[in-house]
Protein backbone atom coordinates (compact mmCIF):
# COMPACT_ATOMS: atom_id res chain seq x y z
CA UNK A 1 0.00 0.00 0.00
CA UNK A 2 2.87 2.37 0.72
CA UNK A 3 3.94 2.33 -2.93
CA UNK A 4 0.37 2.89 -4.18
CA UNK A 5 -0.09 5.81 -1.76
CA UNK A 6 3.31 7.32 -2.58
CA UNK A 7 2.71 7.35 -6.32
CA UNK A 8 -0.90 8.52 -5.98
CA UNK A 9 -1.77 7.09 -9.40
CA UNK A 10 -2.80 3.72 -10.84
CA UNK A 11 0.11 1.25 -10.70
CA UNK A 12 0.83 -2.19 -12.13
CA UNK A 13 2.27 -5.18 -10.32
CA UNK A 14 5.38 -4.82 -12.50
CA UNK A 15 5.94 -1.21 -11.35
CA UNK A 16 5.58 -2.16 -7.69
CA UNK A 17 7.86 -5.16 -8.21
CA UNK A 18 10.60 -3.10 -9.86
CA UNK A 19 10.42 -0.51 -7.11
CA UNK A 20 10.60 -3.12 -4.34
CA UNK A 21 13.48 -4.92 -6.06
CA UNK A 22 15.65 -1.84 -5.57
CA UNK A 23 15.58 -2.65 -1.84
CA UNK A 24 15.31 -6.45 -1.73
CA UNK A 25 14.80 -9.58 -3.76
CA UNK A 26 11.12 -10.36 -4.24
CA UNK A 27 9.16 -12.51 -6.71
CA UNK A 28 6.59 -11.19 -9.17
CA UNK A 29 4.05 -13.74 -7.89
CA UNK A 30 4.47 -12.47 -4.33
CA UNK A 31 3.69 -8.89 -5.33
CA UNK A 32 0.81 -10.08 -7.52
CA UNK A 33 -0.67 -12.06 -4.62
CA UNK A 34 -0.38 -9.12 -2.24
CA UNK A 35 -2.00 -6.75 -4.74
CA UNK A 36 -4.82 -9.25 -5.31
CA UNK A 37 -5.30 -9.60 -1.55
CA UNK A 38 -5.50 -5.82 -1.20
CA UNK A 39 -8.14 -5.81 -3.95
CA UNK A 40 -10.11 -8.61 -2.26
CA UNK A 41 -10.06 -6.67 1.03
CA UNK A 42 -11.31 -3.52 -0.71
CA UNK A 43 -8.18 -1.42 -0.15
CA UNK A 44 -7.50 -0.98 -3.87
CA UNK A 45 -9.63 -1.12 -6.98
CA UNK A 46 -8.29 -2.39 -10.26
CA UNK A 47 -8.91 -1.83 -13.94
CA UNK A 48 -7.76 -3.96 -16.83
CA UNK A 49 -4.91 -2.42 -18.82
CA UNK A 50 -3.97 -4.76 -21.67
CA UNK A 51 -2.98 -8.06 -20.07
CA UNK A 52 -2.40 -6.53 -16.64
CA UNK A 53 -4.32 -4.64 -13.99
CA UNK A 54 -3.75 -1.10 -12.78
CA UNK A 55 -4.38 -0.74 -9.06
CA UNK A 56 -5.58 2.45 -7.35
CA UNK A 57 -5.94 3.12 -3.62
CA UNK A 58 -9.54 3.36 -2.44
CA UNK A 59 -8.69 5.83 0.32
CA UNK A 60 -5.78 8.02 1.35
CA UNK A 61 -3.11 6.98 3.79
CA UNK A 62 -4.42 9.63 6.21
CA UNK A 63 -7.96 8.22 6.03
CA UNK A 64 -6.62 4.72 6.62
CA UNK A 65 -4.61 5.86 9.65
CA UNK A 66 -7.66 7.71 11.01
CA UNK A 67 -9.78 4.57 10.64
CA UNK A 68 -7.17 2.52 12.52
CA UNK A 69 -7.05 5.07 15.35
CA UNK A 70 -10.84 5.21 15.53
CA UNK A 71 -11.08 1.41 15.62
CA UNK A 72 -8.53 1.14 18.43
CA UNK A 73 -10.12 3.99 20.39
CA UNK A 74 -13.62 2.54 20.05
CA UNK A 75 -12.46 -0.72 21.67
CA UNK A 76 -11.49 1.04 24.90
CA UNK A 77 -13.82 0.78 27.87
CA UNK A 78 -12.57 4.22 29.01
CA UNK A 79 -12.10 6.40 25.95
CA UNK A 80 -10.96 9.46 27.89
CA UNK A 81 -8.21 7.47 29.64
CA UNK A 82 -7.14 5.97 26.30
CA UNK A 83 -6.85 9.44 24.77
CA UNK A 84 -4.87 10.77 27.74
CA UNK A 85 -2.48 7.83 27.49
CA UNK A 86 -2.16 8.31 23.72
CA UNK A 87 -1.48 12.05 24.08
CA UNK A 88 1.12 11.24 26.73
CA UNK A 89 3.03 9.17 24.17
CA UNK A 90 3.19 12.06 21.70
CA UNK A 91 6.20 14.25 21.10
CA UNK A 92 5.80 18.02 21.54
CA UNK A 93 5.66 18.36 17.75
CA UNK A 94 2.91 15.74 17.50
CA UNK A 95 0.90 17.48 20.25
CA UNK A 96 1.21 20.76 18.35
CA UNK A 97 -0.01 19.04 15.17
CA UNK A 98 -2.94 17.71 17.19
CA UNK A 99 -3.75 21.22 18.45
CA UNK A 100 -3.67 22.48 14.86
CA UNK A 101 -6.01 19.69 13.76
CA UNK A 102 -8.47 20.42 16.58
CA UNK A 103 -8.46 24.11 15.64
CA UNK A 104 -9.17 23.18 12.02
CA UNK A 105 -12.26 21.15 12.89
CA UNK A 106 -13.52 23.73 15.39
CA UNK A 107 -13.25 26.78 13.12
CA UNK A 108 -16.61 28.12 11.95
CA UNK A 109 -17.19 28.10 8.23
CA UNK A 110 -15.96 31.24 6.45
CA UNK A 111 -18.48 34.08 6.15
CA UNK A 112 -18.22 34.09 2.36
CA UNK A 113 -19.60 30.54 2.16
CA UNK A 114 -22.75 31.30 4.16
CA UNK A 115 -26.08 32.23 2.66
CA UNK A 116 -27.24 35.76 3.54
CA UNK A 117 -29.96 35.80 6.17
CA UNK A 118 -33.46 37.02 5.35
CA UNK A 119 -33.64 40.80 5.64
CA UNK A 120 -29.87 41.24 5.73
CA UNK A 121 -29.49 42.71 2.26
CA UNK A 122 -28.88 46.43 2.05
CA UNK A 123 -32.18 48.33 1.72
CA UNK A 124 -34.22 45.57 3.41
CA UNK A 125 -36.34 46.44 6.39
CA UNK A 126 -34.59 45.82 9.69
CA UNK A 127 -35.48 42.64 11.54
CA UNK A 128 -37.12 42.54 14.96
CA UNK A 129 -33.68 42.63 16.67
CA UNK A 130 -32.82 46.03 15.14
CA UNK A 131 -34.33 48.05 17.98
CA UNK A 132 -32.53 46.18 20.75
Amino acid sequence: MTRVWQWNRPVTVREVLEDLQQERSIAYTTVMTVMDNLHQKGWVRREVDGRAYRYTAVSTRAAYAAALMNEAWSRSDNRAAALVAFFGMMSPEEREALRDAVRMVQEPEPERDREPEQGSEEGDAPGPEAGR
